[in-house]
C-alpha cells in the first residue's frame, strides 16, 4: 500500500502553482486531501512576514508531534529551513531548485536540507488543477528590487524569465483541456522578458490570442514597470480588470 502524502500551501499564488508542480512529479505515493490521514506533510511555506513564519511554525510543529513527517519547501525553507531542522522540527528541507526530486526525497530515511540553485528556473509545465476552475501560470521567478523591507530577493533570487514559447504552449494545453481563465503569476510579473528583449505586454498579446482563453488576470503589478506595450491592450476585452 502506498503512503499517503499531504501537500500544504501557505502564501501567495506563486506557492499555489509550485505546489501543482511538485504534484506533478509525484509518482510512488497517494496524493490525499486530509492531513490527518497522512503519513507525510510537504509544507510549501511563505516568509514574506513574521505573521507568515509564525504560521507556518506553528503548523509544522502541530504536524510534527502527531509523528507525521514533515517536508518544508518554499520561501521558508531558504530562510527557516535551518532552523527548523536544527531543531528537529522538520524531517527535511528541500529547495526550489530540487521539486523534480521530490519523489525520491520523500521516501528519504534520513533527515536531509537541499537547497539547489536559487537563481533555478522551472522548466516543466502544468497542465492541470486539482480543486482549482482557474490555471495558474508562472511567467517569472525572482526579483532585482533591494527594497529594504523585504525578504523576497534573498529567498527567490534574481528575476529571470519563463522562455516565452514555453508558456504560450502551456496555455494552448490548458485551453484546450478547458480552462478559460489563467492567472499569471511570479515574483515580480512586470520584469517578465526585460533581460530577453520583450515584455509582459507583448506576452499577453499573445496569450490573449489563444483558443479557448477567455479571462486573463495578473498578480501584483508595479505601475512604474507598465509601458506601451500593455497600454496598448488595457481595453481586451479577455484582460482582466483590476
Amino acid at each position: 500500500m502506498k503512503e499517503k502524502v499531504f501537500f500544504k500551501t501557505f502564501g501567495c499564488r506563486t506557492n499555489i502553482y509550485d505546489t501543482e508542480l511538485l504534484k506533478s512529479y509525484v509518482k510512488d505515493y497517494e496524493i490525499i486531501n486530509d492531513e490527518n490521514k497522512a503519513q507525510i506533510i510537504v509544507v510549501n511555506s511563505c516568509t514574506v512576514t513574521n505573521g507568515a513564519d509564525s504560521g507556518i511554525k506553528s503548523y509544522v510543529n502541530t504536524m510534527q508531534k502527531k509523528g507525521i513527517k514533515v517536508i518544508l519547501t518554499g520561501c521558508g525553507a531558504v530562510s527557516k529551513g535551518k532552523e527548523l531542522l536544527d531543531k528537529k522540527q522538520v524531517f527535511g528541507v528541500l529547495g526550489a531548485s530540487n521539486k523534480d526530486k521530490i519523489n525520491e526525497f520523500l521516501g528519504a530515511k534520513t533527515s536531509f536540507y537541499e537547497l539547489g540553485n536559487l537563481n533555478f528556473i522551472d522548466k516543466d509545465i502544468v497542465c492541470e488543477y486539482e480543486n482549482h476552475t482557474k490555471a495558474f501560470v508562472k511567467i517569472q521567478e525572482g526579483c532585482d528590487f533591494a527594497c529594504s523591507y523585504c525578504i523576497i530577493p534573498s529567498v527567490r533570487g534574481k528575476s529571470r524569465s519563463v522562455d516565452e514559447k514555453a508558456l504560450l504552449k502551456q496555455v494552448e494545453i490548458l485551453g484546450a483541456n478547458g480552462y478559460s481563465e489563467i492567472v499569471l503569476t511570479g515574483t515580480n510579473i512586470g520584469s517578465y522578458g526585460l533581460k530577453n528583449g520583450t515584455s509582459l505586454g507583448k506576452l499577453l498579446q499573445k496569450m490573449g490570442q489563444i483558443s479557448g482563453i477567455k479571462r486573463i488576470r495578473l498578480g501584483s503589478l508595479e505601475p512604474a514597470q507598465i509601458d506601451e506595450s500593455f497600454l496598448e491592450i488595457l481595453d481586451e476585452t479577455w484582460l482582466e480588470r483590476h
